[in-house]
């Protein structure tokens, strides 16, 4: 294992007044567990607002977490708790163990900055390379790592297409040698015939440099192609969590099948006609409802549900979810 979070919570403060008073919270993450292993890839999946993006920014401490632990194993096996202000040295050090490939890659990029500019401030920073011709001809092999060419680097962000710009932020996250990249959603600012390149240089460089992904996606079948398991995420909790075959082929959680049969199939003799579908809109993160967060839409409530909240249970060795149909 690398990290491990456990009732990871995080709470936005809603500011009014002159005097800028906290008139609520918007609660984007609610006791959220997870952990992710060596050289795995740990998909999270859910409709826009759900906290996938708020999570991977906790799990790099973009955010500070609100409430629970979060726990880094470092590569000489010893054990960090980052859920709260540390060592300044440790913090560095986890980032540089943990990167981020950010969903747009036109507002990720210094404008003006050159891309070797870019590539050489993480080296700076944490004093890699400290010999400027080796740190050049590093430069150069990071661009040419990511299908790029290596005059580039005397180029600025606006010169290229989006699809380059984001094998740019690639470069950048690898340039550390990290442990782990979380992507999030790094191909959906993309058009499609760049998305699948994106994605099989990402699946390329994981299997050579044998790092960990957090890969944060809407998109169900990118998720189940590139995840080892898979975590799908209503309203800052998870819903249900697992091997990927097993959350994709034995959906148990009525959001998961939700989102299942949402799924387009491009044979019109294929397309599913049993749809299920929902009625309302999601519920507010400011004030979310007693009980399971899905119970305002799910076609099979309960009034336990508007109650209890159920937690993750397993069904089988590699499949958990979070609801009150499955207690046994």
């Amino acid at each position: 294992m690398i990290v491990k979070g456990t009732n990871l919570k995080k709470y936005f403060p809603i500011r009014k007044g002159i005097f800028l008073q906290t008139a609520g919270h918007v609660k984007a993450l609610e006791c959220v567990d997870f952990e992710l292993n060596e050289n795995e890839t740990l998909g999270i999946v859910g409709e826009s607002g759900c906290g996938k993006t708020t999570l991977g920014r906790v799990i790099t401490r973009i955010y500070t977490p609100t409430g629970g632990t979060l726990e880094y194993i470092t590569p000489e096996k010893k054990l960090l708790h980052l859920e709260k202000a540390v060592d300044k040295h440790q913090l560095k050090r986890f980032r540089r163990d943990f990167q981020m490939v950010f969903q747009d890659p036109f507002s990720s990029l210094d404008p003006r900055m050159t891309i070797g500019d870019i590539l050489r401030e993480p080296l700076d920073v944490h004093k890699i390379y400290p010999n400027q011709r080796e740190r050049d001809e590093y430069i150069e092999y990071l661009l040419e790592r990511v299908g790029l060419y290596p005059e580039y680097t005397a180029r600025y962000p606006h010169e290229f297409s989006g699809g380059q710009r984001q094998r740019i932020s690639i470069a950048r996250a690898l340039a550390l040698k990290p442990r782990a990249i979380v992507c999030d959603e790094p191909t959906s600012a993309l058009d499609v015939s760049v998305q699948s390149q994106i994605v099989n240089l990402l699946q390329e460089l994981k299997e050579q440099e044998q790092m960990a992904y957090f890969f944060i996606s809407h998109d169900l079948d990118l998720i189940h192609h590139v995840s080892d398991r898979i975590m799908v995420m209503y309203l800052g909790s998870v819903m249900e969590a697992g091997r990927a075959d097993e959350v994709f082929h034995h959906t148990s959680h009525p959001y998961t099948r939700v989102l299942m049969k949402s799924i387009p199939h491009w044979d019109p003799k294929q397309r599913k006609l049993d749809k299920i579908h929902l009625e309302g809109e999601p519920p507010s993160p400011i004030n979310p409802p007693k009980g399971c967060p899905f119970n305002t839409r799910c076609p099979e409530v309960m009034e336990r549900c508007k109650k209890e909240m159920p937690q993750l249970q397993p069904i089988t060795d590699n499949h958990s979810v979070a609801c009150w149909l499955f207690d046994d």
